[in-house]
């Protein structure tokens, strides 16, 4: 017989249909409980088959270890027990006996479906990353790294880029955000992602001109005359259009439109990809 352990420890088999996590949190708390055990654990996770079941099942036997197991997947739960009986292995269910009282209690079957917690988690974990990504890659920051993002928003100033990114972010999507500058090239970044990746944010003279000049009288800035200059403003559009056609960029006219009405327009575009 192959031995999987020190024979002075305990080895745990943590047996899951999804991430193990389940497993491993009540397992920490447990161990816990005990001054410095010698444990050794030993995961395998994603088992889907009753072959991969069976498998782990049989090493567990063979190397003296215990299972914890967290499989909701009736098939799946009932080859366990049963091969664990066979071989004597002793198991501990850390779903099992709360999914039954909840049964019980609720009048409803459990949906027998592996990763629902994790999915929940998963999501979460998503959109933090997102948000973190997101206000790194604000306003041109941090180029290099726009190939990490799912969709980039290009234009001119005070068109909705940012607070259309932070939206995006909040629904677990990556987004950057690049002004462009009259009279300046765009990074080379930039021009080198896939155009379907790229999306530019467009509005009409009078709307960005009104927004502007909120702008000025906000800060108290009287050097931001041409900023504010409805003819500049006009020919500052222009070169950012032809900029966007030239590079194949799709374009979305954001002059009268909510924030959650871009964003829900960029989501389409980035979907249609």
């Amino acid at each position: 017989m192959s031995s999987l352990m020190n024979p002075e420890m305990l080895t745990i088999f943590i047996l899951s249909g999804s991430t193990g996590r389940t497993c491993d949190e009540v397992l920490k708390a447990a161990l816990a409980q005990f001054d410095e055990p010698p444990v050794r654990i030993v995961r395998r996770t994603n088992l889907e088959s009753e072959a991969d079941v069976v498998r782990e099942v049989r090493a567990a036997a063979e190397g003296g270890a215990v299972i914890c197991h967290s499989l909701v997947v009736p098939r799946l739960h009932e080859v366990l027990r049963r091969e664990a009986t066979q071989l004597h292995v002793p198991t501990v269910d850390v779903l099992g006996p709360l999914l039954i009282l909840l049964q019980d209690q609720l009048g409803q079957q459990p949906r027998g479906l592996a990763g629902l917690a994790f999915q929940t988690q998963r999501e979460r974990l998503e959109r933090i990353d997102a948000v973190d990504y997101t206000l790194e890659h604000d306003d041109g920051a941090r180029v290099a790294d726009l190939a990490q993002a799912d969709v980039v928003l290009v234009g001119a100033s005070r068109v909705s880029k940012s607070v259309t990114c932070f939206y995006l972010a909040y629904e677990g999507v990556r987004a950057a955000n690049v002004p462009l500058i009259p009279n300046l090239e765009p990074p080379a970044e930039l021009l080198a992602l896939d155009r379907n990746k790229v999306i530019g944010l467009t509005m009409n003279p009078n709307r960005l001109q009104s927004l502007r000049q909120t702008r000025i009288k906000r800060l108290d800035e009287r050097a931001l005359d041409k900023y504010g200059s409805l003819h500049e403003i006009d020919a500052e559009l222009r070169e950012s259009e032809r900029l966007m056609a030239r590079c194949g960029w799709r374009r979305i006219d954001v002059s009268y439109m909510s924030v959650e009405e871009v964003a829900k327009e960029v989501l389409s575009l980035v979907r249609a990809s």
